[in-house]
């Protein structure tokens, strides 16, 4: 019996394994290991991949602007989606490689970690210097064309999904001085899945970045799809990057401009203070904007606080009692822009979103510390104004901590730091769980008896919460609603804000569909963004969307969430004449309705809020929410004939 029992709980415990030996080591030849895993070089296969695609292709060109050979780049969107960038760089060699005894086009295109970019003199600085950035691109293209105007010929190559259709030929005679690149790709489908498409907002904003960091060049963009176009040309480079970025604010001082060689590596910044309550700073590397930062970006904040303490402390504004400014009382209301031109910047990924290089701290605090330093020397009047934001920022920066550590303290005793009003989940578990932000009791008490109460929570919002663009924090702390929802959250907020404690894996924002809904909307998004915005980052936080029409016939009842949906629904019923309803508001909807319409996961539709492009939506929410009256008057009458409902 006992050997019986051994025998059968051996059996039991030994697993079949799966077979692991040498033959089961995969080797991906040329681009395949792109397809299997595109995230890896382009971010992923959402959206933001399908820009990186464009992307990859102008840095290129870019590249060939910062090494003095090229001043123009066209990029156009055909009707078919497929995308054209031409340059009038050198153009890509066509001559066989060395080594490889292939055309160096086709090795550019076809082979991972090729390129001028890696040493020698093809490129003393550039943004693309892993090798993997216009073949990554070919690879993810159904197919993909390259003509290289060069040494009087045009020269060409096919490619599908990243393999040649055919050599490398000469197909035609290119005018004497005519050199450059023309790449024309279509993404592949098969990789980037769903209803995706190029956002003109989106390459708009980038391409603008592009041109103000690279001076001197002109990026026209044409999109056939829709007939529009933009040029843009900076000469003042980066001054007028912050020119642009405080056009609707009112300024200090002008601009402190640094552009300065540090061991080879180039070292430019602008900045200006302004009356705003942000901070609205902006590092780019070779010409790619850093958007997560990295040493450059350390370098301009450490130097910033430095200048000022020091200059405060000379000139006497801050007493020997006094302490130092920190960090945050320096950046209140500051614009800066930091490039840098490196030989070899170290990125944290092929996605290049934050710069590693050690020493490019140190280059920039010299270069701005000096020449900020002068600066405040040399114009008293404008030291002062600055050191006196600094001396506001930081009484508030104290009152604030104070109202910060009232909430926490409060919200300790409130049950466990949930509001009464919060009609809150039974899941416990934070990615499973979401929490709706409605607008009035109405709407609330509908949502709640809609919801489903496992995993929804709700909480009523009464009234319109204040305008943080307008506010410090200090003053945001003291509103009520907007302290309902910090403790709601979870995540504290200012220097406290910790995303680990979010007990929703989803915010949801859902108001009316009327203009006052809107309003709200904007409140909310504006917070989130200038006190929340890593929530917005991690992905987090959504926009309800409910139906604007209820279109009955007969016992059949149809919603319709667009102007287009409605007419769609009406075209199909044909003859027929339903009864149609607008829906101004959530509490015209009973909880049925909403939940089916507006909340039910099988059937709802939400909007992921993102911030695609930080500078943009900067400047977009300090013109909506800000102070200044006529940039809000000029846009709104630009953009009155797009409205299709008005509620009087």
């Amino acid at each position: 019996m006992a050997r019986t029992t051994t025998r059968k709980t051996t059996k039991k415990t030994v697993k079949k394994t799966n077979s692991y030996a040498a033959k089961d080591i995969q080797v991906l030849e040329g681009l395949e290991a792109v397809r299997r895993r595109p995230g890896m070089y382009v971010g992923g296969t959402d959206i933001r991949g399908l820009h990186h695609l464009i992307f990859e292709v102008v840095d290129n060109s870019i590249d060939e602007a910062l090494a003095g050979a090229c001043d123009r780049i066209n990029v156009t969107i055909h009707p078919d989606s497929s995308v054209t960038v031409e340059d009038n760089g050198r153009g890509i060699p066509v001559e066989n490689h060395p080594r490889i005894k292939k055309p160096a086009l086709e090795v550019v295109m076809t082979m991972l970690h090729s390129g001028a970019k890696f040493g020698g003199d093809g490129y003393k600085v550039s943004g693309g210097l892993h090798g993997v950035g216009v073949s990554a691109v070919n690879a993810l293209s159904e197919w993909c064309e390259v003509q290289v105007r060069r040494d009087g010929k045009i020269h060409a190559q096919r490619y599908a999904r990243g393999i040649p259709a055919g050599p490398v030929a000469v197909v035609g005679k290119a005018a004497k001085g005519n050199t450059g690149t023309t790449t024309t790709f279509l993404y592949d489908r098969e990789v980037f899945k769903g209803n995706l498409e190029y956002r003109f907002e989106t390459l708009v904003q980038r391409f603008r970045e592009m041109a103000f960091v690279t001076r001197g060049v002109m990026i026209y963009f044409l999109d056939e799809r829709a007939e529009r176009e933009m040029t843009f040309y900076y000469e003042g480079g980066i001054v007028s990057f912050v020119k642009y970025l405080n056009r609707n604010r009112q300024v200090l001082h002008p601009v402190v401009h640094a552009d300065r060689q540090v061991n080879g590596t180039g070292i430019e910044v602008a900045l200006q203070y302004t009356d705003a309550y942000a901070e609205s700073v902006y590092s780019f590397a070779n010409t790619i904007n850093t958007i997560d930062g990295g040493t450059h970006l350390t370098g301009l904040r450490a130097s910033v606080t430095r200048a000022i303490n020091d200059y405060a402390r000379k000139s006497g504004l801050l007493k020997q009692a006094d302490p130092n400014f920190s960090g945050e009382d320096t950046r209140e209301g500051l614009t800066a822009i930091v490039s840098i031109k490196h030989r070899d910047p170290q990125f944290e990924s092929q996605t290049k979103v934050k710069l590693m290089n050690a020493e490019v701290q140190t280059q920039v605090q010299q270069v701005l510390g000096e020449r900020f330093g002068e600066f405040l020397e040399g114009d008293p009047r404008a030291g002062r104004a600055i050191v006196e934001k600094c001396l506001t920022s930081a009484r508030a920066r104290d009152a604030a901590r104070k109202a910060r550590d009232l909430v926490i303290r409060k919200s300790a005793l409130e049950s466990l730091t949930l509001p009464g009003k919060l009609a809150d989940c039974s899941e416990r578990d934070p990615n499973k769980c979401e929490l709706y932000i409605v607008e009035g009791d109405s709407a609330g008490g509908t949502a709640k008896q809609g919801r489903d109460r496992n995993f929804q929570a709700i909480l009523p919002l009464r009234g319109k919460i204040l305008n943080t663009e307008r506010a410090r924090l200090d003053k945001v702390l003291s509103n009520n609603e907007v302290k309902t929802m910090i403790s709601a959250l979870g995540t504290g907020i200012g220097e406290s804000f910790d995303l680990a404690g979010l007990r929703y894996g989803r915010v949801i924002i859902m108001t009316d569909a009327d203009v006052d809904g809107s309003h709200i909307r904007t409140l909310l998004l504006t917070f989130f963004f200038r006190y929340m915005p890593d929530l917005i980052g991690a992905g987090h936080l959504f926009i309800a969307q409910p139906p604007l029409y209820r279109i009955s016939e007969k016992k059949d009842v149809l919603y319709a969430y667009t102007e287009a949906d409605r007419d769609r629904i009406l075209k199909e019923l044909g003859r027929r004449k339903p009864v149609i309803s607008r829906f101004k508001g959530l509490g015209e909807m009973n909880a049925i309705q909403l939940w089916e319409t507006t909340m039910d996961p099988n059937k709802r539709t939400l909007l992921l809020v993102t911030i695609e492009d930080a500078a943009a939506a900067d400047r977009t929410f300090d013109m909506l929410m800000g102070e200044a009256v006529p940039p809000r008057r000029r846009f709104i009458q630009t953009h009155a004939h797009e409205v299709r409902n008005l509620d009087i």
